[in-house]
């Protein structure tokens, strides 16, 4: 607060005028503090925030990944989740995508979005980079930073660095200027610069190791005011916090003694590429390697992703990764909860908080009992000097919390403890808040399963049956029998091509303005040739090698297509006597994220372009004069823009029309009603891009998973890959396509396709994604519901008997129990049955309970049901129950 002492006397008008003005930008800037301004540190246990110790669950969520008015619902639901801090990183190439020209608006306005965090009472951690990877387009960089002359990427050459310290010194300097690091009130806690340069640093040799030191050197001298870490940095200097990415961390040892364990990166799930399967990581592992991570002395752990969110337009990176970066999350690609990873990870959290204050009081490891071949126990436990509450004298209390691992992971263990016996399930960690009392076991499930519809390209991951499938399909909902059409030209368009001798790399050339560049050029055939032909096989075209796809056109036909990351084309070509057009249409699908020397790689074609099978011999295009065309005529034109409609000329869609390569199409489409999130399905397509009301909803391409490689069932024991429980095999990788409801009006909705392939758009239909059903299965062997601790982080001894919890989305209710007993149920979701002992009244105490609410608990416990229906059995509760809206739910605001 600035004091202002001023004699009243003394003071002209002019002088009160500054004063109001003072005391008016003082409210101002007090209005905008998040938090009471703190200092943040570290030790080699922990950040040390406001002068204490702190154990931190951090939430990965990509603010351009998401909508302005998604953001707000998305962090309430990460703090509810159990989540201290939310992190992201920022993004050049929407920042700057042309050089000294900045965009902080909308998706973009990153500033909103910490703020956002702020309030909610939760810190930041701002990963700068500037290089992000993220399965981002160029892994963030902006596309014109490749065109400065002698710039190498991320090694020490003078270029790159002067252009990265401008940038992250923005970046840093906007913050400040917003008030928004901790020790001006605001939320931001760390920073990071750099990303995972340790996996490439080898490469770079001395230069390398060279420009570690400088990025290091040039963060800190930026005055941020709090700490840096450096992600897969083993060699990060001894004042930035060198951090762990990976599926699992709990051996991860920083590379000072000085240093706390962080993992910036837990892989929660894993990107999908067209084609592939999905992959899937059963949130049991996923716990146990969050547990694991704290029970060795871990004290920071971020979730990548806990909301994935959406690609869209064309910032997907890879190539080939898809729209869809739903990335298995807590929280789906459309902002809803995805049970049971949501629901089991807040209650892991929960019981992390609860041993809190014996993990920051512990100064030293942990001690380490070996409780059998393959199960430990850590414990915390310290003796520390409390006050009475009524009284000024002092005592000494224990504090203790321990973890008990069975890293076994084929067989279930029974272990003793301190004199108890604890079962601990194969691959689990039981958490101990007070040394005595079990509050969590990883492998014990307790969350509800949720089942949404449409069924977006990400499987229900519940091991069920077409069951929940017929949901989707019961009520096709054809988005529009209105379309109308128009062709893109094949090769050259507009006036702005241009005609050189010889082959142009793509991105020279385009700039990353589009995916499409047209190489065009002309072969003649004479005569003598084509007889020759005529008695010969088919001339083929040559191309040494082309990413990521390729179409080649001869007089305006499509001869062929080929797929691929750097790969030869062999392509037979039909030619025609005299002259002959061949216009090769190159496109990207997504630039290279991930790799060494970023800034040579490219896109297009490598090496020479040849026609083999003449009479005269293989004929070298390499070196003919080609016309070169950037983008699509549409492209140019800004159909999809519902300005610009006019500018062409559109022709009604006959019923009866055969699909069509290289086509644009457009319909206008109502926005359904209710508030649940938009999806609308594109499997009936081939291979394009898809604009709605001016928005680029991402690129969609209906390649086919393969048939083999899926499991059945997944087992969760043992180490994860991403390769391990795939899921969606012999299905299109992704269908389904979020909307935005704030990108839609309540009627006549425009939608434009540009299709490259051919597909019938009258098949296209739009669905709303919600949870419909609703399963959950409770036994008596589970946990009580986790009770919360006193300011000393005591915690009460267990009274209560486990609970089920159901929930439906927001403004939707329970509207239908279809399964419910209590006893000794069989199966899983949607096909469970009763078994031989069953509470008869299971129904009706379950309906009266849940239906018409939005969200129930039910006890499992004999006196919940009024007696015990089976003496000596081990009992559980099953329930299916299904959600629809809520008839006092309002319309969103669109």
């Amino acid at each position: 607060m600035v004091e202002i002492r001023l004699r009243w006397f003394e003071c002209s008008a002019v002088c009160i005028l500054v004063l109001n003005l003072v005391l008016q930008l003082t409210a101002a800037v007090s209005a905008e503090l998040f938090f009471k301004p703190f200092n943040v540190s570290y030790d080699h246990r922990a950040l040390i925030i406001d002068g204490k110790r702190r154990m931190l669950i951090s939430a990965g969520i990509h603010y351009p990944r998401a909508t302005p008015q998604m953001w707000p619902d998305i962090i309430d639901k990460a703090k509810e989740g159990g989540a201290d801090v939310v992190q992201s990183y920022t993004f050049w190439d929407l920042h700057e995508p042309v050089k000294g020209q900045y965009n902080f608006e909308g998706r973009n306005d990153i500033v909103k979005f910490v703020k956002l965090v702020g309030s909610r009472g939760l810190y930041f951690h701002l990963r700068i980079g500037p290089y992000v990877c993220a399965e981002w387009n160029f892994g963030g960089f902006p596309v014109w930073l490749r065109d400065i002359p002698g710039i190498e990427f991320r090694t020490d050459n003078a270029p790159f660095k002067e252009e990265m310290q401008r940038y992250v010194k923005k970046m840093v300097d906007l913050m400040k200027q917003e008030m928004l690091f901790s020790w001006q009130g605001g939320p931001i806690i760390l920073l990071q610069v750099e990303n995972e340069y340790g996996n490439f640093e080898s490469q770079y040799g001395q230069k390398g190791k060279d420009y570690v030191n400088w990025a290091a050197r040039m963060a800190l001298g930026l005055g941020a005011g709090v700490p840096w870490v450096m992600c897969r940095q083993t060699d990060a200097p001894e004042n930035i916090i060198d951090t762990c990415n990976g599926f699992y961390c709990d051996g991860f040892r920083p590379n000072s003694y000085n240093k706390p364990a962080f993992w910036t990166e837990d892989w929660n799930g894993w990107y999908t590429t067209w084609g592939e399967t999905i992959p899937h990581r059963p949130v049991e592992d996923n716990a146990f390697a969050v547990a694991r991570f704290f029970q060795r002395g871990g004290s920071f752990h971020n979730y990548y992703m806990y909301f994935g969110g959406t690609n869209f337009g064309r910032t997907s990176g890879g190539p080939f990764i898809i729209t869809s970066y739903d990335y298995d999350a807590p929280i789906d690609e459309y902002g809803l909860l995805s049970q049971p990873k949501w629901g089991h990870l807040k209650d892991l959290h929960a019981a992390i908080k609860l041993c809190e204050p014996a993990l920051v009081a512990v100064d030293t490891s942990p001690k380490y009992l070996k409780l059998g071949p393959k199960q430990e126990a850590h414990i915390y436990n310290k003796v520390v000097q409390t006050e009475h509450l009524n009284s000024r004298q002092s005592g000494n209390e224990i504090i203790c919390a321990a973890f008990l691992a069975n890293i076994d992971d084929h067989n279930d263990a029974t272990v003793t403890f301190r004199g108890r016996e604890y079962t601990l399930p194969a691959w689990s960690v039981s958490i101990l808040p007070d040394c005595k009392n079990v509050a969590f076991n990883t492998a014990k499930v307790g969350a509800q399963i949720s089942l949404k519809i449409p069924d977006s390209g990400l499987p229900y991951f519940s091991n069920t049956t077409g069951n929940a499938h017929l949901l989707l399909h019961k009520e096709v909902s054809y988005l529009s029998k209105s379309w109308m059409t128009l062709n893109e030209p094949i090769g050259a368009w507009g006036v702005n091509n241009f005609t050189v001798q010889g082959i142009l790399e793509h991105l020279n050339v385009t700039k990353d303005t589009s995916d499409y560049l047209w190489y065009i050029t002309r072969v003649h055939i004479s005569e003598e040739d084509m007889a020759y032909l005529e008695a010969n096989a088919m001339p083929v075209l040559f191309i040494d090698k082309m990413r990521d796809v390729a179409r080649i056109f001869v007089n305006g036909q499509l001869a062929g297509s080929k797929v691929g990351k750097w790969v030869g084309v062999a392509q037979p070509v039909n030619l025609v006597e005299g002259s002959n057009e061949i216009a090769i249409l190159s496109e990207t699908v997504g630039l290279q994220n991930y790799a060494a020397f970023m800034e040579k790689d490219g896109a297009g074609f490598k090496g020479k372009i040849k026609l083999t099978g003449l009479k005269s011999g293989e004929m070298d295009l390499s070196k003919l004069l080609w016309t070169y065309q950037v983008g699509l005529k549409g492209e140019f034109m800004k159909l999809y823009n519902p300005d610009r409609l006019e500018m062409a000329d559109w022709l009604d869609l006959s019923p009866n029309t055969s699909p069509s390569v290289f086509t644009w199409y457009k319909t206008y489409f109502d926005t359904p009603s209710g508030i649940e999130p938009v999806a609308v399905n594109l499997g009936c397509m081939g291979k394009g891009q898809a604009w709605v009301n001016g928005h680029n909803i991402g690129r969609y391409w209906s390649l086919v998973a393969p048939k083999k490689g899926c499991q059945e069932t997944c087992d969760y024991r043992g180490a994860y890959d991403h390769d391990r429980c795939a899921t969606n095999c012999g299905k299109p990788t992704q269908s389904w396509y979020h909307i935005p409801r704030s990108w839609l009006k309540t009627s006549n909705n425009l939608l434009v396709l540009f299709e490259e392939t051919g597909g019938n758009p009258l098949e296209i239909s739009i669905k709303l994604h919600r949870t419909t059903t609703l399963c959950s299965q409770v036994s008596e062997s589970h946990h009580p519901p986790l009770s919360t601790s006193h300011p000393q982080g005591k915690r009460s001894i267990h009274l209560k008997a486990p609970e089920m919890h159901l929930k439906c989305d927001n403004n939707h209710i329970i509207s239908d129990i279809i399964f419910a007993s209590y006893g000794t149920p069989r199966g899983s979701c949607q096909k469970f049955s009763q078994g031989h002992c069953h509470a008869h009244n299971s129904f009706a105490v379950v309906s009266e309970a849940c239906q018409g609410k939005n969200s129930c608990t039910i006890s499992v416990s004999n006196s919940a049901f009024g007696s015990d229906p089976c003496r000596g059995v081990t009992k559980a509760l099953a329930v299916e129950a299904r959600c629809v809206a809520s008839p006092n739910a309002g319309f969103s605001d669109l």
